[in-house]
């Protein structure tokens, strides 16, 4: 869409700058500016308040030219906003930077950009419209300056983005972003998103098993549930004890684990030893 309408302020010149100059400015109701220009130096300007607060609500976003009327020269100069700073806390307008331009010169510009139509994804796939870009940089003459690029999303599907290089050509104005650019997309709907990698994770606690595997160095086997029954009802052995001794609070002399049938426990002297000392006659 080609701009159409031009707009006009009126601004004032203003010697004092710094942020007691500009303080004093708010305190009347004033706007501290500056005015940039390609083949000028930056002139100090200043705009009223509510004057400037009527143009913003009029040009509501748009991508306008502005016409300064200057109360000190019959000169006028077009220009476009550049920036506009807000106070974070009162909302008012603490400064205002304008570019210049030339009727007869090319010059680049953000311009905002407008969706239109309703997305097929969204229609039939439930999917959900993002804006990846809200601005697109273009290079224009003042008199092909779009007040916005539309954009048609009608056929745009569930993974599809209309790009940069699929815009539809506008007389006098070149893109400047690169054409690669996604600048609208046709996503899945994030509950939808979430739900399958809720559904993909595996429960805390749980270790996914992988095919082939080996335990880590030190880390326990897994046991079945019978055998860890049998292992935990089984009494443990004293801290430190070596293998195939008796477990604590054990009978005297009892075999250890493992021990042969039959076998003498460990310290006990041979039978046949005990019964010769028996039998040895006693000495006179």
């Amino acid at each position: 869409k080609t701009m159409t309408q031009q707009f006009k302020l009126n601004v004032a010149p203003r010697a004092q700058t710094g942020r007691s100059a500009s303080r004093r400015l708010r305190k009347v109701n004033r706007v501290p500016a500056i005015l940039y220009g390609k083949h000028t130096k930056p002139v100090s300007l200043s705009i009223e308040g509510p004057e400037f607060a009527r143009l913003l609500k009029t040009v509501a976003g748009r991508a306008v030219l502005i016409e300064l009327a200057r109360s000190d020269s019959q000169d006028k100069a077009l220009s476009f906003l550049q920036e506009v700073q807000r106070d974070p806390i009162t909302d008012k307008y603490l400064h205002v930077d304008l570019q210049e331009v030339k009727a007869d010169e090319r010059f680049e510009i953000r311009v905002p950009v407008h969706d239109t139509g309703e997305s097929f994804g969204v229609k039939n796939q439930s999917g959900v419209l993002e804006m990846n870009i809200h601005l697109l940089r273009v290079r224009v003459l003042p008199k092909d300056l779009p007040e916005a690029i539309t954009v048609d999303v009608t056929e745009l599907k569930v993974g599809e983005a209309i790009k940069v290089s699929s815009l539809k050509p506008v007389p006098g104005v070149e893109f400047l972003d690169a054409k690669g650019q996604p600048i609208v997309s046709c996503v899945e709907p994030v509950a939808e998103i979430v739900q399958e990698v809720v559904a993909a994770a595996p429960v805390e606690g749980e270790v996914a098993a992988v095919p082939g595997a080996v335990p880590a160095e030190g880390a326990a086997a897994a046991t079945p549930a019978g055998d860890a029954k049998a292992a935990a009802a089984a009494p443990a052995g004293a801290p430190g004890a070596k293998p195939g001794t008796a477990p604590a609070g054990g009978k005297p002399g009892a075999a250890p684990a493992g021990a042969k049938p039959g076998a003498a426990p460990a310290g006990a002297k041979p039978a046949g030893a005990a019964a010769a000392k028996t039998a040895a006659p006693a000495k006179k």
